[in-house]
């Protein structure tokens, strides 16, 4: 079954943080990890943002983006996801940007795994099988 990873978990696959171990031994064990598009703009703006603060090298940023497509199975193009994502950050009232993966999920019919309680939280009133590392 396939497993949807969102920007929180695969950000730690490339940037040293508190649960980094637990998100690289998710990629070693899966072998069906997907996610939409949008990942990579979430990916590359955390890590933007590390290297803002000179917690990784602007050489770990460009490596880890050129990756990240290659590190997942399969890359969704989040703006036919939309509807779903509108739905559900407004019914959840929550960020659009996380919705995008709910939505994923949903249409999927994929677990989700996510580093974000607020997510979980949300994914769960979504009726999605979600997973906090």
């Amino acid at each position: 079954m396939s497993l949807i990873v969102d920007a929180s978990v695969a950000v730690k696959w490339f940037a040293d943080e508190p649960g980094s171990a637990k998100a690289l031994a998710l990629y070693e064990q899966e072998d069906d990890l997907i996610a939409p598009t949008l990942i990579i703009a979430e990916v590359g703006n955390a890590l933007w943002k590390k290297r803002r603060k000179k917690l990784v090298t602007e050489e770990q940023v460009r490596l880890a983006l050129d990756a990240l497509p290659r590190s997942l199975g399969r890359l969704y193009d989040f703006a036919d996801l939309t509807s779903a994502a509108a739905d559900f950050a407004l019914r959840f009232d929550h960020p659009i940007y996380d919705c995008f993966y709910i939505a994923l999920a949903q249409r999927e019919r994929a677990g989700l795994v996510t580093a974000d309680a607020r997510m979980e939280e949300i994914a769960k009133k979504a009726r999605v099988d979600v997973k906090l590392l």
